[in-house]
């Protein structure tokens, strides 16, 4: 494979082989790679890690603010990527002391919620949905395991009630994988998030909303919602695809399998390893220069697109570790982001504490967990943005 150009994000190089493109784009291009967004819309792909670093370190050349972007005039009115690009009011588009503002109380809010229960949450939610299948010596890993359980442990953090987490798991899901109903998914998750502000308005407890609402920062009524649509979107389908990559390598990596002195590579390792190798946020859209710049040797004009290849700088050769030689542990890997606007603590340790459990409870109480497929043959869902398996199916001795 050979650039003949700009590459289309949504190619179906991209969608079959991300790792092969990322490769090809370092050798043709180098660090950064100029590629076509949705519409043959001009961007550019920032490989390195420490381009990414860089970028995501360097607020004042490189912000958040969308409306500086000088595309605007191209861009339709149903884009798919419009949801997630479109300056509006939430904390993702906010810059220095406003930001700073914000992202507090979002860190204020989540530091609340005591990891103890968390815990205890996702491990009875875990058990819960092997209860479901358990019986039966088979299961989909994905829709009946690794996708719900985010959901219905954040469910209690935000307050849903009812049919809300699997509405809102689906338009979740429909809106981050850029299809043509992504806007229409996401007019729903902006219906739901109204809701749940007005619940609490009208009935204050302990969920999102209502802190928010209560909390010093005095955020208006758009801003809420907006972060509310920010903490779901960067939580749960990412942790729902932290789980489902992680039991992938359990499954597919001998490394991980039960030897016959009973043990395996831990589930730290796993979880560790895939934000190295698969991570979930794979692509971030995005950053916009303030001014005429380099980077990674290209010229980048003041309103240029970058886009994050979160993915691609965790997987450079160049600081890529080997988990070969003991480099478990490492951390230092850009999956949750860098900079003043990486995840908010403690929501990277949230989404840990529930991927864990769910993993860990489903090993312990299914150890002979096997795939019907040859590892070849499983699917990656088809979003430029996110990475994980549609389906993960499993046969076991019936419990």
């Amino acid at each position: 494979m050979t650039a003949q150009g700009p590459v289309r994000l949504s190619s179906p190089a991209f969608q079959h082989d991300p790792a092969e493109l990322y490769r090809m784009l370092r050798q043709t291009y180098g660090q950064v790679a100029p590629v076509l967004l949705d519409g043959d819309i001009p961007a550019w792909l920032v490989l390195g890690y420490r381009e990414v670093h860089y970028v995501t370190g360097a607020p004042e050349l490189f912000a958040r603010d969308s409306r500086r972007w000088h595309a605007w005039d191209r861009i339709p009115h149903d884009w798919p990527l419009l949801p997630y690009v479109a300056h509006n009011a939430s904390v993702l588009f906010t810059e220095g002391a406003d930001h700073r503002r914000r992202a507090a109380a979002i860190s204020d809010v989540l530091s609340t919620f005591d990891p103890y229960q968390l815990r205890l949450d996702a491990e009875r939610t875990a058990d819960a949905l092997v209860n479901r299948f358990a019986g039966v010596g088979r299961a989909e890993l994905v829709a009946e395991y690794a996708g719900p359980l985010p959901m219905l442990v954040m469910a209690g953090l935000f307050g849903l009630d009812g049919d809300e987490p699997a509405e809102l798991e689906r338009d979740m899901a429909a809106s981050l994988d850029n299809g043509p109903g992504s806007a229409a998914a996401y007019g729903r998750i902006h219906g739901t998030m109204e809701l749940l502000l007005e619940r609490g308005r009208r009935r204050p407890g302990p969920d999102m909303a209502s802190r928010l609402l209560a909390h010093p920062a005095r955020l208006g009524d758009e801003e809420i919602i907006q972060d509310l649509i920010a903490v779901m979107a960067t939580g749960q389908q990412p942790t729902a695809n932290w789980i489902a990559n992680t039991l992938r390598l359990t499954l597919t990596d001998d490394r991980f399998a039960v030897t016959l002195s009973g043990g395996r590579r831990s589930v730290g390792q796993a979880l560790g390893e895939v934000l190295w190798t698969q991570t979930p946020t794979q692509n971030f859209i995005g950053r916009w220069a303030t001014r005429d710049t380099q980077l990674g040797g290209q010229r980048i004009a003041a309103g240029d697109c970058l886009v994050l290849g979160l993915a691609a700088a965790n997987t450079d050769p160049a600081v890529r570790p080997d988990f070969g030689s003991g480099s478990n542990g490492n951390q230092a890997h850009l999956s949750f982001s860098h900079g003043d606007h990486r995840c908010p603590a403690p929501a990277p340790e949230m989404a840990e504490i529930i991927a864990r459990a769910a993993v860990e409870v489903l090993l312990d109480r299914i150890p002979d967990l096997q795939l019907t497929l040859p590892p070849t043959q499983l699917q990656w869902r088809r979003s430029i943005w996110l990475r994980g398996p549609v389906t993960l199916p499993v046969t076991f001795t019936p419990l």
